[in-house]
């Protein structure tokens, strides 16, 4: 049974969602949100594990574009590939990943979906300060080979393995900084990856205080998607491991927070949380019951 969604007479409500798997059609991921009750959905355009997918038919794009109709499925979101890597200090794999991203939203325009969410990159052998500027130079290559599209870039913060840009808001802004003055280049927050990174959003002080940052160096505004994981590893980890909404780390006080602030109520949210069944039932639907609960339990103390 599908995580119903709210009554669509009650307008002012999270848009809520997942990514599914384009196995057998694009339009097969639309039909898969339906049932699991989203409002809204996020995919990849093409096999996240090669450089290069097979063309999109106009006929692909279209019955992607009634399906979304059909079922009442609105935000369509991309998620570029995890190859690609826009702050390499190796020229060959910048290079690549530029004309890779460049193509991921050419793919998107093609189906209509208005951004496309990247990583910012790791740096690997060269410094923070390199991989910024590198991955900055990248960004505004992309958006002047595409500058005929509407589709834009969303910077997803991350975890902070390794040599990855993104997972202090400071980087995130100084980068956009870098870029420049762009309405195709805005924010993806992942709640996994800032809680990693060691924003503690399971209090109502550190929600607060990361919500104030966060507005403060890069502005609100810019954030057009958010992603929602709770966390396998701790605060401050630094591991990137997703776990199901309230059974890991950060719990369901700091989803309720989210979801209940009005200052997201008009930003898409999409699970990425691991696929398959619970006690004979979706995991998606379990996940998406769990975040309207938040909801619709703080709406109703409040009346």
């Amino acid at each position: 049974m599908a995580a119903d969604r709210i009554s669509p007479f009650d307008q002012r409500h999270p848009r809520l969602g997942a990514h599914m798997s384009i196995a057998g059609g694009y339009y097969r991921a639309v039909e898969a949100a339906a049932r699991a009750g989203c409002d809204c959905v996020q995919v990849f355009t093409k096999n996240n594990n090669q450089w290069r997918g097979k063309p999109i038919s106009a006929d692909e794009a279209s019955l992607f574009h009634e399906t979304l109709a059909r079922l009442g499925i609105r935000d369509p979101l991309s998620h570029a590939s995890y190859l690609i890597n826009l702050a390499s200090p190796d020229g060959a794999l910048h290079n690549k990943s530029i004309l890779a991203l460049a193509d991921e939203l050419r793919r998107a325009s093609l189906l209509g979906i208005p951004y496309v969410v990247v990583h910012p990159g790791a740096y690997t052998t060269s410094s923070l300060d390199e991989g910024i500027a590198q991955t900055a130079r990248a960004v505004r290559e992309v958006l002047r080979a595409t500058q005929e599209l509407p589709t834009g870039l969303l910077l997803e913060n991350t975890a902070g393995q390794g040599s990855t840009l993104g997972s202090q808001f400071g980087e995130l802004a100084t980068l956009l900084d870098a870029v420049g003055p762009s309405e195709r280049c805005g924010v993806c927050i992942d709640t996994c990856h800032a809680f990693a990174a060691g924003y503690d959003l399971t209090s109502a002080s550190g929600y607060r205080s990361m919500m104030d940052e966060l507005d403060a160096v890069i502005g609100l505004r810019r954030v057009k998607a958010i992603h929602l994981n709770d966390s396998k590893k701790g605060l401050g980890s630094r591991v990137d491991r997703h776990e199901h909404i309230g059974h890991g780390e950060i719990g369901d006080a700091a989803f309720c927070r989210l979801l209940n602030d009005p200052r997201w109520i008009d930003v898409p949210m999409y699970l990425e949380t691991e696929k398959g069944v619970h006690d004979n039932e979706d995991w998606d639907v379990i996940n998406l019951r769990r975040l309207r609960a938040c909801f619709i339990a703080k709406r109703n103390n409040k009346r």
